[in-house]
């Protein structure tokens, strides 16, 4: 196999892993706290996924293309400088676009500066590989964080009010006012954290059964 061949296969494996084998939140546990704050409208849920994703994969691309010339004693100021840069022009972009969903978010969209994923990112991958592994590196994190988002934001809407998108779905819907707090996500979380490991266990016990000779 030739050199393009292994990096678009070492691409591809590291963008689909990211999603789920070592989804950030199912498996590494971090961004927890702002996918419980944004979390409570699947509108919500999905713009912070897409701003999380798109601020991880341009600076995580950026920081690969000039890696050879950070300096070694300042790297994370660097990252953390290229990475506010991509965070305050979506933070001025959602305001103009999307006033209503940006004041829904309040200061978490300009919270994604501290985001673990974006740091976690730079400091163990970009920074050591060229810019196209980078970026689908950081893609696929970023959809792996985006999905569980949607997840809990799918849930937690449908459940406290009966409706998606601000679109009533169920009538004369009683409310659970529980998951709509901190608390009760966090264990609405939970809940679909046992499930996945469930489910990857499973997954993982089948293949290795597929695999002994019969």
């Amino acid at each position: 196999m030739s050199g393009n061949g292994i990096r678009a296969s070492k691409g591809f494996s590291t963008f689909v892993e990211n999603i789920w084998l070592s989804n950030p939140i199912f498996v590494m546990v971090l961004g927890v706290c702002s996918s419980l704050a944004v979390t409570t409208k699947l509108a919500n849920a999905l713009v912070m996924g897409i701003s999380v994703t798109f601020v991880l994969c341009i600076s995580s691309f950026i920081i690969s293309l000039v890696r050879k010339l950070i300096p070694e004693q300042v790297r994370l100021i660097v990252f953390m400088l290229i990475i506010s840069t991509f965070v305050i022009t979506v933070d001025l972009v959602l305001r103009i676009l999307v006033p209503e969903v940006s004041k829904g978010l309040g200061p978490y969209i300009g919270l994604i500066i501290t985001n673990c994923n974006l740091m976690g990112r730079a400091e163990a991958f970009a920074i050591k590989n060229p810019p196209g592994l980078s970026f689908l590196d950081s893609l696929g994190t970023g959809l792996g964080y985006t999905l569980v988002l949607l997840v809990l934001g799918f849930l937690r809407e449908l459940i406290t009010s009966g409706s998606l998108f601000g679109i009533v779905l169920l009538r004369n819907w009683t409310s659970w006012n529980l998951v709509s707090i901190a608390p009760g996500a966090f264990f609405l979380l939970a809940s679909i954290i046992i499930v996945f490991n469930m489910l990857k266990r499973k997954n993982k016990t089948a293949s290795v059964t597929a695999d002994k000779p019969r």
